[in-house]
C-alpha cells in the first residue's frame, strides 16, 4: 500500500492473498500485511467523524481508535522491543492508557493513517535487520522473543482487531465482508 491516505471516496486499498506455499518468512510477512491491509478496507470511504465514531456505548472502540491502536503496536513490537531503540508512545500515556482510544474532533483520519503507515514502513525495516530465531533486543515483562513470536503475535493481534473492526463498521454505517 502506498503512503497516501485512502481518503473517504477513494478506492479500497488493495489487499494482495498470502501465497499457499512459500517460505516461513515470506508465509508470516504476507499474512501480516494481508491483515494491516484488511484493517485498512474496514475504514475505507468513511468520513472522519464516522471513523471517530465509538459504535457500541459505552465502549470508545472506533475503527480510527483501532488504527492508532495498531500504530502503537507496530512501534512497540518491531522499533522498542526487536529494534532496542527509544520509541516513546504516539499517543497513550501512563496518566491515560488507553489515549489511542480517546478522540476530539481535532483527529484525524489523514493524521492516524500516516502515523500508523509510517510505524508499518518503521516495522519493516526493523525486521529486515533480523532472521527469525534472533531474539529481540529488549525483553517485554522479563521475557525474550524472537522475530518469529513476534510476527506471529502481530497476525494475532491484528486478526482479533479486523474482527472488532468488522462490527464497528456494521454499526456505523450496515457494510459487511471481509
Amino acid at each position: 500500500m502506498s503512503n497516501s491516505s485512502p481518503l473517504p471516496g477513494d478506492a479500497v486499498p488493495e489487499r494482495a492473498e498470502p501465497p499457499t506455499a512459500a517460505g516461513e518468512r515470506p508465509l508470516l510477512e504476507s499474512w501480516l500485511d494481508y491483515h494491516r491491509a484488511t484493517l485498512a478496507m474496514k475504514c475505507a470511504g468513511l468520513d472522519d467523524e464516522q471513523l471517530r465514531r465509538a459504535a457500541v456505548p459505552p465502549s470508545e472502540l472506533s475503527l480510527m481508535g483501532l488504527v492508532r491502536h495498531m500504530a502503537e503496536v507496530e512501534r512497540i513490537w518491531f522499533r522498542l522491543t526487536l529494534a532496542g531503540e527509544d520509541a516513546p508512545p504516539l499517543y497513550y500515556s501512563e496518566a491515560d492508557p488507553d489515549g489511542e482510544f480517546h478522540l476530539t474532533d481535532a483527529d484525524t483520519w489523514a493524521d492516524a493513517y500516516g502515523v500508523w503507515q509510517h510505524e508499518i514502513e518503521q516495522a519493516r525495516e526493523r525486521a529486515a535487520r533480523f532472521a527469525l530465531d534472533d531474539l529481540a533486543s529488549t525483553t517485554r515483562n522479563g521475557e525474550s522473543h524472537n522475530l518469529r513470536w513476534i510476527y506471529v503475535h502481530m497476525i494475532e493481534e491484528y486478526a482479533r482487531h479486523n474482527g472488532h473492526a468488522d462490527l464497528v463498521r456494521e454499526l456505523v454505517d450496515g457494510t459487511t465482508g471481509d
